[in-house]
């Protein structure tokens, strides 16, 4: 009977805590406020940078298409080129557009043979690691967010199960009302660790392999396109 009426009260005084999410929030240590608050900046900020590449990737294959099939339709080089803006929409349109500008001026100048195959090697080389580059920025931030969110989270914990046990201490009370709000807290930084972390591991993974398939087609695309030019020189 005893220990029913020391139950009844100790739920009864946990009942006078808001245990929702914002009430966890609101009622939480300071440090344990600024870790959430972090965390919630890393999980949105990684939403929008895989939402942003997924979009972008999808484009980019798209019109990788488009141009492979101008490219392979027979026409003439020159003409594709002259069609081609100067500021080209995609990376593989750029590897063409700084291959065939490379090519134009050796043309100009009278240049011929191994060291104009070799120049334009090096130039689509260049604009491939120059576009790669630009594809895989915001790369390095979902990495960092997938390894070091749960560690942030594991801190925010510790802290509140600190909270906790010095609440406990000092109101020499071992009861469910004085233990729970602070373990409450205390989990809630390590799940929002979770829930930030999970993401970016996963779009990172994902996103990684596209990356590195559309650089593998990019690639092939200048091998090929550097063996035509090759080709044309043999002829000339």
């Amino acid at each position: 009977m005893q220990n029913e009426v020391v139950d009844s009260l100790a739920l009864g005084g946990s009942a006078g805590y808001d245990l929702t999410i914002w009430g966890l929030f609101f009622e939480a240590d300071l440090v344990v406020k600024i870790v959430l608050v972090i965390l919630l900046l890393a999980s949105f900020w990684t939403w929008a940078i895989i939402f942003e590449k997924v979009v972008r990737m999808r484009r980019l294959r798209a019109q990788a298409v488009e141009f492979e099939e101008a490219f392979w339709s027979g026409g003439s080089l020159e003409d594709l080129y002259e069609r081609m803006d100067r500021v080209p929409p995609d990376p593989m349109s750029s590897l063409f557009v700084s291959a065939m500008r490379e090519w134009r001026r050796s043309a100009n100048r009278g240049g011929s043979g191994s060291r104009l195959q070799q120049r334009i090697d090096r130039v689509m080389q260049i604009t491939l690691g120059r576009e790669m580059d630009r594809l895989e920025r915001h790369m390095v931030f979902l990495a960092s967010v997938g390894s070091s969110a749960p560690f942030v989270g594991l801190f925010g914990t510790v802290w509140g199960i600190m909270n906790a046990f010095t609440s406990i201490a000092a109101s020499e009370n071992t009861s469910l009302s004085v233990v729970a709000p602070g373990i409450a807290e205390a989990l809630f930084a390590t799940a929002l660790g979770l829930v930030a972390a999970i993401p970016a591991v996963i779009g990172f993974n994902k996103l990684s392999n596209d990356l590195g398939r559309y650089a593998g087609r990019l690639e092939a695309f200048a091998g090929e396109f550097g063996a035509i030019l090759s080709r044309q020189l043999e002829e000339k």
